[in-house]
């Protein structure tokens, strides 16, 4: 795999938006919604949020990822996207993101994907995250499934 690096960044960087775009298209041809309805770049722009791009060494960004507060001692796992072909990528990016929220005192991350999106459910359930009833908006939609993992 290639040398990378993870740095705290702004969603409306142009190289961050490119990325926003390719995981909104993605989810669009495996699920129907981009998901860009339940992502506000303001949310993750408050305190206690996070948004992070992993770059190649050449400066390349090849990932993203976001926590934003949901509750007491919990934020929501957002935007989480790794390009094809960055094997262990998406997987670093979610562990930088579970440290850092460590960092800012969050006992849990709570996060959504769609039931019909198996890739990203093994990918969450590999990572330690159990399933828990639809949450917020996602309550009554038979569509989602929701995830938490509780921070060491």
């Amino acid at each position: 795999m290639r040398l990378f690096h993870i740095e705290v960044a702004d969603p409306a960087l142009p190289e961050a938006e490119v990325l926003l775009e390719e995981l909104s298209a993605s989810l669009a041809s495996i699920t129907g919604d981009s998901g860009r309805t339940s992502f506000d770049v303001q949310d993750v722009r408050v305190p206690g949020a996070l948004f992070v791009l992993a770059r190649d060494a050449s400066g390349v960004a090849l990932a993203c990822g976001a926590f934003r507060p949901m509750d007491e001692g919990v934020a929501e796992v957002k935007r989480m996207y790794a390009r094809a072909n960055t094997l262990g990528l998406g997987s670093a990016v979610l562990v930088h993101l579970e440290t850092a929220a460590r960092q800012y005192g969050y006992r849990h991350l709570r996060l959504e994907t769609r039931l019909i999106n198996q890739r990203a459910i093994a990918f969450y359930e590999k990572h330690g995250y159990q399933r828990i009833p639809n949450f917020g908006k996602y309550a009554g939609k038979p569509e989602a499934v929701c995830f938490e993992k509780k921070l060491a």
